[in-house]
């Protein structure tokens, strides 16, 4: 079991109590307008959490499969999508999104894929990487080469013309407010937090969260090594996205970037 595999096993439905989930129209919104989406298309929603953003696409008309890791974030996002009375739909599986790869019904399906909220993209850091392969044979990556694995998975999820949004936490903003007791890896730019969550009942348990940090250039770097084009990185805030430059001043950064249409 991977580390955040316990913390959302953990969260549950709890999750959506956090400050930073409670902008998600501003978040969809944007979504739609930069993927460019119309009711009807097929979206792939990777690191899904209980599902809010999926949920919401689906409101607005898009067929949604959400994926997660955690199998109770994934019991608390099916039984939203149960009430979903909207044009859309939402389906959620367990997977890793690591090894999209390896799912064969996903591969060249979707209109648009999203990862947004280190719900997958940026959380491949942590204790149990190092031996656990992800690419070809017995092959150990470094945790960027983790995360290049999961664009990877993404880019073959997309149809020819499809895009992604990726959000990322920034290395930049993360160095300059640097909180008392956290730990940055400067080898593999991870930020290491020692905090504590709780679930439904209140309950409070400690946790560590090993969460990989990036600058604008890392990301387009990675999205043209899995083959991207017209690739665009702003400047973001959960809750406040929108198309701004890059600037060490906003929590994460954005990437839109498009699949080649041959």
């Amino acid at each position: 079991m991977t580390w955040f595999e316990e913390l959302g096993d953990h969260m549950g439905e709890a999750y959506l109590r956090y400050s930073f989930t409670k902008g998600t129209s501003n978040e969809v919104a944007a979504l739609v307008q930069l993927l460019d989406l119309a009711p009807g298309d097929a979206v792939l929603d990777v690191g899904c959490g209980p599902g809010r953003h999926a949920i919401a696409l689906a409101e607005f008309g898009c067929e949604v499969v959400g994926l997660d890791i955690s199998e109770r974030f994934v019991e608390v996002a099916t039984a939203s999508a149960e009430q979903l009375e909207g044009p859309g739909s939402a389906v959620f599986r367990v997977a890793d999104a690591r090894r999209l790869g390896d799912i064969g019904d996903l591969a060249a399906r979707f209109d648009a894929v999203v990862s947004l909220c280190q719900g997958a993209f940026g959380l491949s850091g942590g204790p149990g990487t190092a031996d656990q392969p992800v690419l070809d044979g017995d092959l150990v990556l470094p945790t960027r080469e983790l995360d290049e694995s999961i664009m990877a998975g993404m880019a073959g999820a997309l149809k020819p013309g499809g895009s992604i949004v990726v959000s990322a936490f920034s290395a930049y903003f993360q160095l300059r407010f640097l909180e008392d007791g956290d730990e940055f890896d400067a080898v593999n730019g991870v930020n290491h937090e020692h905090t504590e969550v709780r679930n439904a009942d209140g309950e409070a348990r400690p946790a560590d969260l090993w969460t990989t940090c990036y600058t604008p250039r890392e990301l387009r770097l990675l999205a043209r090594i899995a083959g991207f084009e017209d690739i665009r990185v702003h400047s973001v805030t959960p809750g406040h996205y929108q198309t701004v430059a890059p600037t060490t001043e906003s929590p994460e950064f954005l990437l839109r970037a498009s699949k080649p249409t041959s």
